[in-house]
This record gives C-alpha cells, sequence and structure tokens, in this order.
C-alpha cells in the first residue's frame, strides 16, 4: 500500500476534507433515524424508547450506514426515475450494529460505552437485552422494505454469521495457543460479514451487476477485518480519553486477539510460558497487564499486527479499481480515504 510521510492512503482526501465531505450523509442518516423513531412513539413504550435514544444517538461514527450510501452511488444509484430511500435502507445497518453493542455489552458485563454508562448499566440488563432485540427486528424489517429479498437474504447470512462468530470465539475461550486462521474465522463473522454486507446491499438496490457487487463485498470484508485488529491494538495501545475505554480488556479478560497470538507464536519458550502462565490465571491477567505489553512488544505482536491491516487495506482498496474513478470520483475518494481512517484512526 502507497502511504505518504503524513500516513495518508495515496489519492485520498485528508481528515479535515474527509468530514467536510461526509458531514452531509451522515445528517441524513441522523435526520432518518430520528424521524423513524418518532413515527413509532405513539406505539412504543415510553422506556423503549428513552433507551433507544440513549443508546442511538451516543457519539456513533455511522460508519455502516454511510458506506452503505456511498457504494449506492458508486454503483449509480440515485439517478433516474427509479430511486430507493437509500438512508432509510442504510440506518437498519447501525440498528443492527447498536443492537450487537447493547448485547455484548450484556454479555461482557461492560461498564460503559463511548465514555458514559453501557446501556445494561443505566437501564439494566433486561431492558438491554430487549431494546437490542427491538432493533434487530427493526433492522431485518428495514431492509426487507428497502431491498426486497435478495437485500434480506444477504443481511440475514450477515447476521447469522455474526453470531456464528460469537459461538467459534466461545469456543476458542480457553485455547491459548490460537492460530491466526482462528482468529480471522471469528472476526470476519463477527465484524468483517456485517460491513461486507452493508457494501453489497448499497450496489444491491443501486442495479450493479455481479462484479462490482462482489468487489465492493470484498472490500467491505477486507475494511472489517483491519477495523477489528485496528480496535485489538487500541485496547493495548489506546488513549482512554479518545476511545472512552479502558485499555487492557481483552488480556484481563483472557481474549486471544492478534497482537496476543502473534506474540506467542513468535516468542522463546521461558516468555510462552510466561505469557500462557497469565492467561489461564484470573489474577495474574489483572495485574499483569504491562507485562504483558513488553513481552508482545519485544516480539513485534503490535507491529505485525498492524502489518496485517495494512495489507487488508491495501486488499479493499485494490477492489475499487473496477470502477471509473472519473465518473464517481468523490465516492471513490470517500471509500478510499475511510480505509485510511480505519488504519490510523485513534478511537
Amino acid at each position: 500500500m502507497n502511504t505518504g510521510t503524513t500516513g495518508q492512503v495515496a489519492g485520498t482526501v485528508d481528515g479535515t476534507g474527509l468530514k467536510a465531505t461526509i458531514a452531509p450523509d451522515l445528517a441524513r442518516i441522523e435526520q432518518a433515524m430520528e424521524a423513524d423513531l418518532a413515527a413509532l412513539t405513539s406505539d412504543m413504550a415510553p422506556l423503549l424508547d428513552e433507551v433507544l435514544r440513549y443508546g442511538l444517538f451516543n457519539g456513533g461514527k455511522r460508519i455502516r450506514p454511510l458506506l452503505t450510501v456511498l457504494c449506492y452511488r458508486l454503483c449509480g444509484g440515485g439517478k433516474g426515475t427509479s430511486k430507493v430511500d437509500i438512508y432509510r435502507l442504510a440506518m437498519a445497518f447501525e440498528y443492527l450494529h447498536c443492537a450487537t453493542l447493547f448485547h455484548d455489552d450484556v454479555i461482557d458485563q461492560a461498564l460503559t460505552r463511548r465514555g458514559r454508562p453501557a446501556v445494561n448499566v443505566a437501564y439494566g440488563e433486561t431492558a438491554a437485552i430487549l431494546a437490542g432485540d427491538f432493533l434487530h427486528t427493526r433492522s431485518m424489517l428495514l431492509v426487507g422494505q428497502g431491498g426486497g429479498i435478495p437485500a434480506l437474504e444477504i443481511f440475514c447470512e450477515a447476521t447469522t454469521a455474526m453470531v456464528d462468530g460469537e459461538f467459534l470465539q466461545l469456543h476458542n475461550a480457553s485455547n491459548y495457543n490460537l492460530a491466526e486462521a482462528d482468529y480471522f474465522a471469528v472476526i470476519m463473522g463477527k465484524t468483517a460479514r456485517l460491513i461486507g454486507a452493508t457494501c453489497e446491499i448499497g450496489s444491491l438496490v443501486a442495479g450493479a451487476d455481479a462484479q462490482a457487487r462482489q468487489a465492493l463485498r470484498n472490500y467491505g470484508l477486507h475494511l472489517g477485518c483491519a477495523f477489528q485488529i485496528i480496535d485489538d491494538l487500541l485496547d493495548y495501545q489506546g488513549d482512554e480519553t479518545k476511545t472512552g475505554k479502558s485499555v487492557g480488556n481483552d488480556f484481563r479478560e483472557g481474549k486471544m486477539t492478534l497482537p496476543l497470538i502473534i506474540a506467542i507464536d513468535r516468542a522463546k519458550e521461558n516468555d510462552q510460558k510466561r505469557l500462557l502462565a497469565m492467561l489461564v490465571n484470573t489474577e495474574e491477567r489483572k495485574g499483569g497487564f504491562a507485562e504483558a505489553c513488553t513481552l508482545i512488544a519485544g516480539y513485534d505482536g503490535f507491529t505485525l499486527a498492524r502489518h496485517k491491516a495494512e495489507e487488508m487495506i491495501a486488499e479493499a482498496l485494490a477492489q475499487l479499481r473496477i470502477f471509473d474513478q472519473v465518473a464517481v470520483q468523490q465516492e471513490m475518494a470517500v471509500l478510499e480515504s475511510l480505509a485510511n481512517y480505519v488504519l490510523y484512526r485513534n478511537k
């Protein structure tokens, strides 16, 4: 991947330019969500409405619905007489994403989300689970209305993969000699398949051909894998004031993420035994985070994990080469810049 001295992917707009470019689309996504909830308020329990607003409007990046909008336009959507309400369709992906966050925070007993009490803390576990169920159901309805059976099939395949990925992670929970292939099988299901679906459905409802749909699906899959790897790195190296989460949670919970997997695979016998000894002991994990970071860094776990994310971004960008960059210059620039953002984000 070709990058400049500032860490920017070649051909992208800078961070300030990206924010300005996507601001109108993000605003319309927010408006679509507000309008949808407003239309439902009269038939909704007041507490449900309160929980949904608390969880949905809490500083989310809206990357998934934005990708749907961008891929729709990239493939000619919005032109001619046949148009889809793409913002209403796109918000389904934010609904599903937030539903998974509500449920994940219950499973993980998380205390905070984006710098404030998680939904399960603010309203209780039962409310968090039920609100997540509501958003999941609502997201399926919106996809079916906006994209028909073909879109719903893609969407449901992605949600099925998400659950399967969670179970695969559960199965691997006590396997501290996890291979990279096992790790990627989990993140492909948990994260990447949904992002791939957002891109593919955007192109589908625009009337794209099979080649374009596959290219954008692959763009999303690679982007999603890179996103998760960077998430793993931030859990070790992030700035808590920016991420809104405490560093070290993955290690303390014994989660086998890529930097740790790489380090254990490359470590000398004594260091490997030390890392494994910490992982199998809850108290050691709680107090051994700094030591683990030193060992991971010593075996280039952080550096090599970032290199893997860079490879994923390079492959994502390669998928865009089939498109006429002159005809869709703005959409191409934003998709490239989002890839750059995923790689260099700090929260």
